[in-house]
C-alpha cells in the first residue's frame, strides 16, 4: 500500500478535497472534541488539511498534532501544526498521552484484520482514559449494495485519472487499481485494498480493543446512519 498512499494518492485527490469540504468535517471534528482535554492527533493527517485547520482556530486551537509516514506528504504539508512521521502500527506517543485522535477516510483499516486490532489498541494505549477516538468510513452496506466501481476523469491540471474497484462482501475488502497518466507522460499505478466492517462486527473489534462506542452517525449533520447514508462515523470512548 505504500505505493498507493504517497504521490500517486495525493495528485489524484486533492482535486477533490475542496475548502468547503475541509471546512464542513473540521467543524465535525470541532464539535466532537469539544469536550475533551489535552492533545488531539490526527491519525494519517496527509498534508494537513484538517489539522492546519483545526490546530489554528476553535475548539482544538494549539491542540492539535499530525501523524504522517508518507514523506511526501510531510514535504507538501500546510503549516501550522506540528506533525511527527510515525506508523499507525506503533504510534510514537507514550501511553496515555493524548485526549483524542481521529482518521478520515478509512484511514485505519487499510492493513489486515490483524493489523486493524494492533493500530486499535495502539491509539487506546496513547489515549488517556475516557479520551476519544473519531473516525469516517464507508458503510458496508453500501459497498455490499454496489460492489463494482469504475472511473475515468480527467483531472484539471491535464492527467487521466483511472480506477477500478470491486468489494468483497465475503471477506468486506474493497480491492482496486488506481493509475494517473501525468501530462507529462508519466504513469503512476498502484493497487489497494480497503477493510470495511458490518457495524455489528466494527463495535465488537472496537469493544475487544478498549473503547465503548459513544455514537454512530451517518454524515456530517451528526443524523443517524440510515440506508441512504455515504458516510459512517463513529465516536468511540477509550475506558
Amino acid at each position: 500500500m505504500g505505493d498507493f498512499f504517497g504521490e500517486l494518492y495525493l495528485r489524484s485527490t486533492l482535486p477533490y478535497l475542496s475548502e468547503e469540504v475541509t471546512a464542513r468535517e473540521g467543524e465535525y471534528l470541532s464539535r466532537a472534541f469539544a469536550d475533551v482535554e489535552g492533545p488531539v492527533a490526527d491519525l494519517g493527517c496527509g498534508h494537513g488539511r484538517h489539522a492546519a485547520r483545526l490546530n489554528t482556530q476553535g475548539a482544538l486551537a494549539g491542540r492539535v498534532v499530525g501523524l504522517e509516514l508518507d514523506p511526501l506528504s510531510l514535504r507538501l504539508r500546510r503549516p501550522g501544526f506540528p506533525v511527527v512521521r510515525g506508523d499507525l502500527r506503533a504510534l510514537p506517543f507514550q501511553d496515555a498521552s493524548l485526549g483524542g485522535a481521529y482518521a478520515w477516510y478509512s484511514t485505519l483499516f487499510a492493513f489486515s484484520d490483524a493489523e486493524h486490532v494492533q493500530v486499535l489498541r495502539e491509539v487506546a494505549r496513547a489515549l488517556r482514559p475516557g479520551g476519544r477516538l473519531v473516525f469516517q468510513t464507508v458503510p458496508y452496506e453500501r459497498l455490499a449494495g454496489s460492489p463494482g466501481a469504475s472511473f475515468r476523469e480527467r483531472l484539471p491540471d491535464g492527467s487521466l485519472l483511472e480506477e477500478e474497484s470491486r468489494f468483497d462482501a465475503t471477506r468486506g475488502r474493497d480491492v482496486g487499481q488506481r493509475q494517473l497518466t501525468l501530462p507529462d507522460g508519466r504513469v503512476l499505478r498502484a493497487a489497494y485494498a480497503l477493510r470495511y466492517y458490518p457495524l455489528a462486527e466494527l463495535k465488537r473489534l472496537l469493544e475487544s480493543t478498549g473503547f465503548s462506542v459513544e455514537w454512530v452517525h451517518g454524515g456530517l449533520d451528526s443524523g443517524p446512519m440510515t440506508p441512504e447514508s455515504t458516510d459512517l462515523i463513529v465516536g468511540a470512548g477509550r475506558r
